[in-house]
């Protein structure tokens, strides 16, 4: 069983690695919560799989469990949504000391965590992810929240889990688009820290070398964590491909899924890349061609997609901060104004 601390000034916790080890989640929960409640919060696709054998590991460890379980799929991601787990939580007569278990992706584990971080101010969280995107991304860093009408994300907080509990076993069942959701994300995790990340998705040995892989993105993500919790300067570099990668989900109505979106976006930020001082070009080749392999070309022109990133939570009045590449395994964080970033991703 592996384990990567997450270690911050306060609320450190585990992101632990067990193969085939989802009934064993509860006897990881125990010893790190008070309370007797578990809500489970999952999607209607994932609970056919793996609810109950969640549901018995919690029972054993003398839980009392409830179950809250919502559509699948990025539009339920919403204030309603969102709201009626906190009914829930509400009518279960939930306390402080009682845990939120969040089962399954991003969407998920995002909603159950803002419900978790407002609810009573705050009560115990636990995300136990089962898409590729949850394991190495979003369930890792405590970014919780809802989408609005005018954007992904802008009802949220920051809200760290008790644990994370990854069991890679569940990406057998994990359908091909979302298995694609989630490499976006792997993906761009391989050109932010370079080395055996960059070498596992550019040999395409993902599949052989999954549980390395998902360590190895886990690793990067904690580590940005630690130095960073609140986004105020190097996590920000997590944000490599998504300034147009969210301009992409809105511009399809959402019918692009977030890690899809990130690829493409990755794409043309390379390329913008390259027009910048110092960008070794023949290494963001290198990265353009890794790209390729896995289908990078957008749908939409970048002038298509400025006035949504303007609209971005990362955007300011006088310009937006986007992550640039350098060379693989260095990137950075540079403030353009908008004919800036116009020109170059033009």
């Amino acid at each position: 069983m592996k384990k990567i601390r997450v270690k911050l000034k306060k609320n450190s916790y585990d992101i632990v690695f067990a193969k085939g080890g989802l009934s064993r989640v509860g006897k990881r929960i125990r010893p790190l919560v008070k309370g007797k409640n578990a809500m489970i919060v999952t999607d209607d696709n994932v609970a056919r799989l793996y609810l109950d054998t969640l549901r018995r590991s919690l029972e054993k460890q003398g839980f009392n469990v409830f179950e809250k379980v919502v559509a699948s799929g990025e539009q339920s991601k919403t204030a309603e949504t969102y709201l009626e787990i906190i009914d829930a939580l509400g009518r279960a007569e939930f306390l402080r000391d009682d845990t939120v278990v969040a089962l399954g992706g991003g969407v998920v584990g995002d909603m159950a965590g803002f419900a978790a971080a407002t609810y009573m101010r705050g009560i115990n969280l636990v995300q136990v992810p089962t898409s590729l995107l949850a394991m190495i991304d979003s369930s890792i860093g405590g970014k919780v929240g809802v989408d609005l009408i005018y954007g992904k994300n802008l009802l949220g907080a920051f809200y760290q889990p008790k644990l994370v509990f990854v069991d890679v076993a569940t990406l057998k069942t994990l359908p091909e688009r979302e298995w694609q959701n989630g490499l976006g994300e792997g993906l761009k995790y391989a050109i932010l820290e370079g080395g055996r990340l960059f070498d596992i998705v550019n040999g395409e040995t993902v599949n052989e070398d999954l549980e390395e892989f998902v360590s190895l993105c886990a690793a990067y993500k904690a580590k940005i964590v630690e130095q960073d919790e609140r986004e105020a300067g190097p996590r920000r570099l997590l944000n490599l491909g998504h300034t147009l990668g969210h301009a992409i989900e809105k511009k399809s109505g959402f019918e692009i899924p977030h890690g899809e979106a990130v690829k493409y976006g990755l794409k043309l930020v390379l390329q913008a890349s390259k027009r910048l001082e110092g960008a070794d070009a023949d290494d963001l080749n290198r990265a353009l061609d890794m790209l390729a392999k896995y289908g990078a070309d957008c749908p939409y022109g970048a002038n298509e997609l400025l006035s949504l990133a303007r609209n971005d939570k990362k955007a300011e009045d006088e310009g937006i901060n986007a992550v640039f590449v350098k060379k693989i395994g260095e990137c950075f964080v540079k403030k353009t104004d908008f004919e800036e970033f116009n020109r170059l991703f033009d």
